[in-house]
């Protein structure tokens, strides 16, 4: 079952590609989206990813919670899924 993490606050030039390559030494990424504003078309310095596993998701989120990522220290969690 795979589990989808949120990431925030994250460098506002960072893409999908640096955000997959982050994560997939802990497991299979399946897929990664920045979130952008509609508008503009900018980053909003968050993002989504979702990992094959609830292992590798825990251990993304146990690793990179708090962590550098280019200037800024992103935090990891579990994203809340619609009930």
């Amino acid at each position: 079952m795979s589990t989808k993490l949120r990431i925030g606050n994250l460098p506002l030039t960072a893409t999908e590609d640096d955000l997959s390559n982050k994560f997939k030494t802990f497991g299979v990424v399946e897929s990664v989206q920045i979130l952008r504003d509609e508008r503009t078309g900018n980053s909003r310095g968050l993002g989504l990813v979702c990992m094959a596993s609830d292992t590798a998701a825990n251990a993304a989120i146990n690793r990179l919670n708090f962590t550098q990522f280019g200037d800024r220290t992103m935090s990891v969690s579990a994203a809340l899924s619609a009930a």
